[in-house]
């Protein structure tokens, strides 16, 4: 690869998505993200009993790993194996039902081009068309995003989203604990915390029913308030063992 290449890891995180793991994966890899990059993609099934993983272990595409995990271990694991596991300048969090739109990552490849931050989230908020299922869900992202905005000095409108793009070396050297939905929060708790600004951008939005397969539900807000206070104390280390920190390099911001 040449060195004027960057390599978009993006890591797909299922458990038991069998009615669109197919779908966003064949989107995802269809993809053009710009002149100047490549991608891998990382699925990582957190032992499903649906069939996705007999789907997965079908698949015969080029630029597809997948990693199978032999219990289930929390999202949050998913995420972390994934990040173990890229070989990419900048991962993407890509989640396996419908929710998120897979085109939208050219975008994000733009951005980082344009800005070299060292992480961009997608906004549901600034993509001006907010759709929640529940209630308790909107009223949930907003005091979140008010929390960490307070307690790690963020500029974000939706700290939930589940569209997180992160420079490949920053990630690599956080410290992450958590293994369930709390990584969502504990990820730009310690970017922020390592002194990196976290910019977003727009996105599209379209949420599915409990009925329909969501997962998260109103206790795992209440565990990530926990985290977040956790981390505001410095009760975990912000980079793993040995690891110094991450300087910023040209364009990321402040």
């Amino acid at each position: 690869m040449s060195k004027d290449m960057k390599k978009l890891s993006v890591i797909i995180c299922c458990y038991n998505e069998q009615a669109t793991i197919r779908d966003v994966i064949a989107r995802t890899s269809a993809v053009d993200l710009g002149p100047g990059w490549t991608r891998e993609i990382l699925v990582v099934d957190n032992y499903s009993t649906d069939g996705t993983r007999e789907i997965l272990r079908q698949l015969d595409t080029p630029d597809v790993r997948v990693i199978f995990h032999e219990r289930n271990m929390g999202k949050g694991m998913s995420i972390r194996t994934g990040i173990a596991n890229m070989t990419g300048d900048y991962l993407i969090i890509q989640d396996a039902d419908a929710e998120y739109d897979p085109a939208e990552h050219a975008r994000f490849c733009r951005k980082a081009d344009e800005t070299g931050a060292a992480a961009i989230f997608g906004s549901r908020v600034l993509g001006g068309d907010v759709k929640y299922k529940y209630a308790h869900a909107y009223l949930g992202v907003r005091v979140l995003t008010a929390m960490t905005n307070l307690l790690f000095g963020g500029h974000l409108t939706d700290v939930a989203t589940a569209t997180k793009m992160v420079r490949g070396d920053l990630a690599k050297s956080l410290n992450l604990t958590t293994t369930d939905f709390n990584l969502d929060f504990e990820l730009p708790n310690k970017i922020l915390l390592a002194g990196h600004d976290i910019i977003e951008i727009p996105i599209s939005y379209n949420p599915r029913t409990y009925a329909e397969g969501k997962k998260i539900k109103a206790s795992d807000g209440l565990r990530a308030m926990v985290t977040m206070m956790r981390d505001r104390l410095g009760m975990t280390p912000v980079f793993k063992p040995g690891q110094p920190g991450v300087n910023r390099i040209v364009g990321d911001t402040l």
